[in-house]
């Protein structure tokens, strides 16, 4: 094999790994950019719905409402929070080691695709790392307690 035979092969090597790792990197790109429109729809609904209980920052109101922030109510299991928007909620709750006890309206008048994107929104708002909802994920637990 000659040098110049071998040079071209390591170029060749370089220019492909060079695409695939931009390739890789786009989807990853493309990924986040995909739930862009659902945060986006969902700030707004946050705004109009949640936020004067909840506050701006997701911290809620100390002794009435719970926050948003580092709860598991919120990062945990995505049909029960999709439930308690769409019953509300009555119950005593603790959070953090601290007592919330104001009533949450149900909000069965929102559609699917509103409570999963402000769902989403506060799932990967104020500091929350966790996964999105898909409108089916609220249609099929719509359907499961008949709303």
């Amino acid at each position: 094999m000659t040098l110049k035979f071998s040079f071209l092969l390591i170029a060749l090597f370089l220019l492909i790994s060079s695409l695939h790792a931009q390739g890789t990197h786009s989807k990853k790109a493309v990924h986040h950019r995909s739930s862009a429109p659902s945060m986006a729809r969902g700030k707004i609904v946050y705004a109009n719905i949640c936020l004067a209980c909840h506050m701006v920052d997701g911290k809620g109101v100390p002794m009435m409402n719970p926050p948003l922030v580092n709860s598991d109510y919120v990062q945990g299991d995505k049909t029960k929070l999709i439930t308690i928007v769409l019953n509300g909620f009555k119950e005593d709750v603790e959070i953090n080691g601290k007592t919330y006890s104001n009533v949450m309206a149900p909000h069965k008048d929102l559609t699917d695709k509103q409570i999963s994107d402000v769902l989403t929104y506060v799932r990967k708002s104020f500091g929350n790392k966790a996964g999105s909802i898909k409108a089916s994920d609220v249609k099929k637990v719509r359907a499961s307690i008949k709303v």
